[in-house]
């Protein structure tokens, strides 16, 4: 008689299964990047014990699309930041028991990883999902996104590097079309990303059930010469729109499942 195959062990999320399975603990890995180099820049080759195609997600909450990512694309090596350290161990937990050597997670500011960090150049993809909106109009200059953020972008993403944006607020959205095309051939992503139909993150996923509108965009860097990158962050509108109310029903959804 054939010994009965192990049940697979799957992970799910309002009912929406995390990419991988978990894997025997003999298996796992440890993704977390505790220490980060002090004065210098990350090296990923030593990082990751390779060479391949680097994709960043900067303010990666619980770890969903990057583990996808991870789990999907066993060529690229992913590195998520957040600076949270309480969803980090989610992720870093996730993507332990999932054996993935391709993976790490550091709890650090996304902009401040971008500035002092990576390599110019070095990067494959960025993504960015639901950044805060900081409806504290006070607030308005801690946005992510902003045209000097978007200059280290441009320094970090290889030639022909794509970002990936996304958010749940209309008027972030807006900003968005307006300060984006000038660093990157933006393409609006009408429908849920095609990997993932019911979502890449937790908060899509909450709003897809509740026929809430997502924002989405992609698009390649522009090879726009280092020289003109300061004057184009110039013309560029500072992030200041009136981010409206908070959305009260996904933020507390989400804050009940930290």
């Amino acid at each position: 008689m054939k010994e009965p195959r192990p049940r697979r062990q799957i992970e799910r999320e309002f009912g929406v299964p995390f990419a991988g399975e978990i894997v025997e603990q003999a298996q796992w890995t440890q993704t977390a990047l505790k220490r980060l180099p002090h004065g210098g820049k990350l090296n990923w080759r030593e990082l990751f014990g390779r060479e391949a195609p680097i994709v960043l997600d900067l303010g990666c909450g619980n770890g969903r699309y990057l583990i996808a990512s991870a789990v999907w694309r066993p060529d690229h090596d992913h590195v998520g930041v957040d600076i949270l350290p309480a969803v980090l161990r989610y992720a870093n937990r996730r993507g332990n028991q999932r054996g993935l050597k391709n993976l790490r997670f550091a709890a650090v500011d996304g902009r401040a990883f971008l500035d002092g960090l990576v390599p110019a150049g070095s990067v494959r993809e960025i993504h960015i999902y639901h950044p805060q909106p900081f409806h504290d109009p006070r607030e308005a200059g801690r946005r992510l996104i902003q045209p000097d953020f978007l200059a280290l972008v441009l320094r970090c993403l290889e030639p022909g590097g794509l970002l990936f944006l996304q958010t749940d607020n209309a008027a972030y959205w807006d900003y968005l079309q307006l300060v984006v095309p000038a660093f990157v051939e933006f393409t609006e992503q009408q429908r849920p990303w095609p990997d993932s139909p019911k979502g890449r993150t937790r908060r899509e996923i909450i709003a897809l059930r509740r026929g809430m509108p997502i924002f989405r965009g992609w698009g390649k860097v522009r090879p726009i010469p280092a020289e003109e990158v300061a004057a184009l962050v110039a013309r560029q509108p500072l992030p200041l729109f009136d981010a409206g109310p908070r959305n009260r029903e996904l933020d507390q959804i989400e804050g009940a499942m930290q």
